[in-house]
Order: structure tokens, then sequence, then C-alpha cells
């Protein structure tokens, strides 16, 4: 599957940003779906992820209250629409699908990736 993510952006702090990320190869509505992001000089975090059917969500602490994953199946897209976004926010967001088993906190769990959009956010 290709996973292409977009709406990254510049923003100062306190603003709004919302990802998308399309799935064109196979559908993903079966795939667990999940973000990362990766700033410079840092190792890649998990973000976000959804489940199948979009019943179960999961949020790092630290953008927990502030982040809301989404994810429509009929289209094969994901989104993830950042609010009260922070300086310490900017990195590479990174989407990704998970067909089997793993633990969705843990990037080496899914199996395709998108080539990441650019946040940054201005203090």
């Amino acid at each position: 599957v290709q996973l292409q993510a977009f709406g990254g952006g510049l923003v100062q702090a306190g603003g709004s940003l919302r990802l998308s990320c399309a799935a064109s190869g196979r559908t993903v509505s079966n795939d667990y779906m999940g973000w990362f992001r990766q700033a410079p000089g840092e190792e890649r975090e998990f973000v976000a992820a959804i489940s199948r059917f979009a019943n179960k969500t999961y949020y790092a602490d630290s953008v927990k209250g502030r982040f809301t994953i989404s994810r429509t199946n009929a289209k094969d897209t994901v989104f993830l629409q950042m609010n009260s976004l922070k300086p310490e926010d900017t990195a590479v967001y990174y989407c990704a699908a998970r067909a089997r088993g793993g633990n969705v906190y843990d990037g080496g769990s899914y199996d395709d990736w998108g080539q990441g959009t650019q946040v940054t956010v201005s203090s």
C-alpha cells in the first residue's frame, strides 16, 4: 500500500492543523492506522493510532486532549486534527498502516509508511 501524508505547514503556537493520510494500492480498512513523528536529532515517537473500525483510539500522553485521530474507511483516509499546537510538536509526521497484530505504540509493528509531512510550530 502507498500512504501519502499531507496537510503539514507552519503555524503559530496555539494554532491548529489537520493532517490527512490517503492510502492507495489496497484498502487499509482492515488495518490499524497510526501517526508517528520525528524531530531533528530525536528518535521517532508514537503520536496516535486508531483501530480498524475506529472504536478504539490511542494517544501519546504529550498530545492527549489536543490531538484527535479519525478515519474514513470508505475513502481509505486517516486524519490527525492537531489543536493547541506547541513548539515541541515541531517534527516530520508520518502515517503508518498495520495489518498484523502487535503493539500499536511500537513503530516496528507497522508494515507500511508514508513519506512524512513537516509540521513547524513557531513560538
